[in-house]
């Protein structure tokens, strides 16, 4: 019996490595279609369908990189998937109760909003952790600001930095000021309660500290590794 449930074990486990991997090599090279986040967002369903763009990274304002590096994940270039200094520390605060906070990279971000789903729980950051290291080591830095550019929700039933620029600023991703990245970045983590157009109190902060911020990306090169 033991013999049995081992084997069944050891098969499951073996499927789901190759599923996963096949999964990662075959979005290294094509565009990712739907995710689950867009398909259980009940705003998709209440605006009468989602709104994306599919962009190359080429057609994305370097500006928007910068904005989100800015405000999400100031080491991308220098970590491999984890950042462990942030994670300890969003350990240390959350151990002191209020607010949970959380230590993810953009990798992190990206491995979730692509192959998983909206949430926490252990099980589902276990799952995170293994797709993170999968795509840092098949994607490579570039593709996975490419995607996470792609699949971030960027406002109420709109789905990546393209269908994002149009809905607030109307015109391309391509070409977004320093201002238009960084407010657009203030408002990745909830995008359906923080303004970009118009912003004010902590998003409108937010933003101004996410622009100053930019320049210090610029000047230290801290997006360099997007655009080897």
């Amino acid at each position: 019996m033991i013999r049995k449930l081992a084997r069944i074990l050891a098969k499951f486990v073996f499927g789901f490595v190759a599923l996963s991997l096949a999964l990662v090599v075959l979005f290294k090279w094509l565009p990712v279609p739907i995710t689950a986040t867009m398909v259980l967002d009940p705003k998709v369903w209440d605006e009468g369908g989602l709104t994306k763009d599919w962009e190359s990274l080429d057609n994305i304002d370097r500006n928007l990189v910068r904005a989100v590096i800015a405000g999400e994940d100031g080491k991308f270039c220098l970590h491999s998937g984890f950042d462990t200094e942030a994670i300890a520390k969003a350990a240390a605060r959350n151990a002191q109760g209020g607010r949970i906070r959380g230590g993810s990279t953009i990798t992190q971000q990206t491995a979730k909003n692509v192959f998983l789903w909206q949430g926490g729980g252990f099980f589902r950051k276990g799952l995170e952790a293994w797709f993170a290291f999968l795509i840092e080591n098949v994607w490579g830095k570039r593709r996975i600001m490419e995607v996470y550019l792609n699949v971030a929700e960027t406002g109420i039933a709109t789905y990546g930095a393209e269908a994002g620029a149009q809905r607030y600023f109307n015109h391309s991703a391509a070409r977004l000021s320093v201002n238009e990245a960084a407010r657009m970045a203030a408002a990745l983590p909830q995008p359906k309660r923080r303004a970009v157009v118009s912003p004010s109190g902590f998003t409108r902060r937010y933003g101004n500290m996410i622009a100053a911020r930019m320049g210090v990306v610029r000047r230290d090169g801290l997006d360099a590794c997007v655009y080897e």
